[in-house]
């Protein structure tokens, strides 16, 4: 192209995407189930390197550096440090995504990227010879993983068409929930090496990663977007805005209270536990590990159930209405166990709540993104609504608690009972979606 012509291209590319005409149209056909089957693999992978270390790899590793007393607090100011990291770096590393150029596809060079970079960062905590190496580590990883996890999101709203989205969205959500399982059974069997314990998890994570980004038909961006540079698009690259992009900033004001009522009583669920049922911590322990069980197992089965009849139904709104409802029961369960039995049937209760949301979120913030070329950024925006809660749950439950006399576990659940219900209520005045 000769010089001449260069600015005319720019100008017609220009004028393509101010008539909304995306540089790279939306997925019309079904995906297939190989591209699918290493997209939920890679999301497992992702997560089980991030959970392994928040379950028992940065704790077990603070316990080898300083005393007991200052263990607590070390982990809660290194792990607030990792999720302001993975708050910030989502949507800038979606920014980046989205205006990737080059054979590779947009989102192919960052999962590779993010999955053996967060590798390299679990290495330094292992070896760490202080606390402060491990923080270093650690915002490391977090930052560097949600250059992954930022790519493979946008990657359900490149390849899924309408059709596939409840399904796919409800088994990858199972996916994070089985990485949890996973990360405890890891905990379990190499405790014993630290070292080994984070790094056996991250190198799956990797290889499921590096193997979604072989199969990913990832299409090649013709041109970078258009950007009108400066200060501007570094402040939009944190922004949608609500009142151009009502539908959005609904969505994700719903998943923000619905996240940060379900992190409400998890943060605190083996104080709780201990609290309510007047047991040691081991004991304590195990009776949630039982319960997590249940939590989980009830989340796959109605994660699974409500994504096929999401797409079945083309509906979104009333599973989200849904869930939410079924969380307070939950909560109200909780409320009313007096014993382990009424502990485990509440779990299964939530599980419900939360599998039917978790398979329906994603899938409905793809349905009303603002616009497709930049879709990686904006649904980083949309998980600032997953990992804000995560830092203001445990503040929020720790002030509840402590009203009165303190130990006011009942008040803090009837809270997030109430949190819940008007996260759901924020959907019903959706319009982009049914």
């Amino acid at each position: 192209m000769s010089n001449a012509e260069r600015p005319i291209a720019g100008t017609v590319a220009r004028a393509a995407e101010m008539a909304d005409a995306p540089l790279i149209p939306a997925p019309t056909q079904r995906a297939t189930w190989k591209v699918i089957s290493a997209m939920i693999a890679a999301r497992l992978g992702i997560m089980l390197t991030l959970l392994t270390p928040l379950t028992a790899g940065l704790a077990l590793k603070l316990q080898e550096l300083m005393p007991p007393d200052q263990v607590v607090g070390t982990l809660g100011i290194i792990t607030s440090i990792g999720a302001l990291a993975a708050l910030l770096f989502d949507p800038i590393f979606g920014r980046l995504s989205d205006r990737t150029t080059g054979r590779w596809g947009r989102r192919r060079p960052w999962l590779v990227i993010g999955s053996v970079g967060v590798v390299l960062a679990l290495v330094i905590i292992g070896v760490a010879p202080n606390a402060f190496v491990v923080g270093v580590g650690w915002v490391l990883a977090q930052t560097l993983a949600n250059a992954a996890v930022s790519a493979h999101t946008a990657t359900i709203a490149d390849q899924l068409p309408p059709m596939q989205r409840g399904k796919v969205s409800g088994a990858i959500g199972v996916a994070q929930q089985a990485a949890t399982l996973g990360a405890a059974y890891a905990a379990q069997f190499l405790s014993s090496n630290i070292l080994l314990l984070l790094l056996i998890p991250g190198i799956i994570g990797a290889a499921l990663t590096v193997l979604y980004a072989v199969v990913l038909p990832d299409k090649e961006l013709p041109h970078r977007p258009y950007s009108e540079g400066g200060l501007r698009t570094i402040l939009m690259t944190f922004w949608v805005n609500p009142l151009r992009h009502p539908d959005f900033a609904l969505t994700w004001a719903s998943r923000f209270l619905l996240v940060l009522a379900n992190f409400m009583f998890v943060t605190f669920r083996l104080l709780w536990i201990q609290h309510e049922f007047g047991l040691d911590a081991p004991t304590a322990a195990g009776i949630m590990a039982t319960g997590v069980l249940c939590y989980t197992i009830s989340l796959v089965v109605a994660g699974q159930l409500a994504g096929w009849l999401s797409d079945k139904t083309k509906r979104r709104k009333p599973f989200i209405v849904a869930s939410a409802l079924i969380f307070a029961a939950g909560t109200y369960l909780l409320v009313h166990a007096s014993e382990p039995t009424a502990f485990f049937w509440a779990e299964v209760v939530l599980g419900i709540g939360f599998g039917i949301y978790v398979a329906v979120d994603l899938a409905l913030v793809i349905d009303v993104l603002p616009n497709p070329d930049n879709a990686a950024k904006d649904l980083g925006v949309f998980n600032i609504a997953m990992a804000g809660p995560q830092v203001l749950a445990p503040a929020v439950s720790a002030f509840l608690i402590g009203i009165g006399a303190g130990q006011n576990y009942d008040l803090m659940l009837i809270i997030a009972a109430i949190v819940a219900v008007v996260g759901a209520a924020l959907i019903l005045p959706v319009k982009g979606s049914k």
